[in-house]
């Protein structure tokens, strides 16, 4: 027993000293980084809680008050939605106080740059109390991370939208015929497997002998807007790219099957039922997975900076002709303007942790009906479906919108 109790303490203090030493080594330049990690964190943390923290749920009577106890699959989903609640009160509270942030001379500027092992322990905190919380508070969490998911597939459209252009123009800034022929053969690609997936989408999601309409309505209108994409795209008036074009119509097939593969399990149309629950695990691996990607994209993309291409009035532009000593070079280094909206940065996290709550929910607290299924159910389908024509609706208007008000910039 002795040997034991002095094992754990030796692990506890090494665990304390290895956590102690990555957070030391957290820099001004990899706090973004930290950052996407932490949420990360927060998704393994509910996954394995939603896995696991059920039984342990059912005896905590604050929150299993009812007079006939919920099923398992109930206890699983507020578990996640818990831990989302505290991810999202972490960041929110975060982007609150980095309102207003303009130099890196204001002292908030080290807040979110350091503090690590400070804003590690209180995210612990903030999502061990979410397990102290009535059932009401997250009831209410539940229904405003619908809305709030919404918003961050809205945000997720833009980055892809953002970069597909700037891989364009990087390859065709090269002006070289290895990068152009690069550029057709990936459009290619992508085209034939929009196609070649539409087809497996025909084949699985509209059976014969059942009236299957919606979903041929479904399916039909992603591959108009793919016919669309290549048309306005390569128009005279336009002058655009295939490379966009074609990525674009493959996310938009995605999101389709995503959708369709949401439909419940018993609607004779959805003609994955027979493998229902690896298709579920799998389109949720997926989503995450996109999840993630997005949050960290957002993140390099908001911390670049903009110093090639400001005035040279601008206190980030150029370097002095004569050199400055120590204590002035230090002040002029904390004077310079913030490259990004540390508020913003923020937000996106919150939002991401509403959308990845929704994910391993279902888009539902009533997932009795669905059993151990995840992401199932019509509310998931109309979103993804909606999010699809967002997407094409956006790319359409940022290839038409220079032409028809060129005197604005976009």
């Amino acid at each position: 027993m002795w040997a034991a109790s002095c094992l754990a303490s030796c692990c506890a203090a090494c665990a304390c000293d290895a956590c102690r030493t990555v957070v030391s080594g957290i820099s001004r330049r990899s706090a973004r980084i930290a950052y996407c990690g932490l949420f990360a964190l927060s998704l393994v943390v509910a996954w394995i809680l939603r896995e696991v923290a059920a039984p342990l749920m059912e005896s905590l009577p604050w929150i299993n008050h009812f007079k006939h106890t919920p099923s398992r699959e109930w206890f699983e989903t507020d578990a996640v939605l818990r831990v989302s609640l505290g991810n999202f009160l972490f960041f929110t509270i975060l982007a609150f106080l980095m309102i207003g942030v303009k130099t890196q001379k204001d002292p908030r500027d080290n807040l979110h740059h350091g503090g690590w092992m400070m804003k590690i322990i209180c995210w612990c905190l903030l999502v061990i109390f979410m397990f102290f919380l009535p059932n009401e508070i997250v009831n209410l969490y539940e229904t405003t991370s619908k809305f709030g998911s919404g918003l961050f597939l809205l945000v997720q459209v833009v980055l892809l939208l953002d970069f597909v252009h700037r891989w364009n123009d990087t390859w065709v800034g090269y002006d070289e015929q290895f990068w152009y022929a690069a550029l057709l053969v990936v459009s290619l690609v992508c085209y034939v497997g929009t196609f070649a997936f539409s087809g497996v989408l025909f084949h699985w999601f509209t059976p014969s002998g059942y009236d299957c309409g919606i979903n041929t309505f479904f399916i039909t209108t992603t591959l108009i807007f793919a016919f669309l994409f290549a048309l306005v795209a390569l128009h005279p008036a336009i002058n655009g790219s295939i490379l966009p074009a074609s990525v674009i119509s493959l996310y938009c097939t995605y999101l389709c099957y995503s959708a369709l593969a949401s439909e419940p399990r018993d609607y004779e149309c959805n003609g994955l039922h027979k493998h229902s629950k690896a298709v579920s695990t799998g389109t949720l691996t997926l989503g995450l997975i996109t999840t993630i990607l997005s949050v960290v994209y957002s993140a390099v993309r908001a911390g670049s900076s903009t110093a090639l291409l400001s005035p040279p009035s601008s206190p980030r532009a150029g370097k002095p002709l004569l050199p400055m000593d120590g204590k002035e070079e230090e002040e002029n280094e904390k004077s310079k303007p913030v490259t990004y909206s540390y508020a913003f940065f923020h937000i996106i996290f919150s939002l991401a942790s509403m959308y990845s709550a929704m994910l391993l929910t279902g888009w539902t607290t009533s997932v009795g009906e669905s059993g151990k299924l995840v992401d199932v159910g019509w509310p998931s389908v109309w979103v993804r479906i909606v999010t699809g024509w967002a997407t094409a609706g956006l790319y359409i208007w940022s290839l038409v919108a220079p032409v028809l008000f060129p005197d604005r910039e976009f």
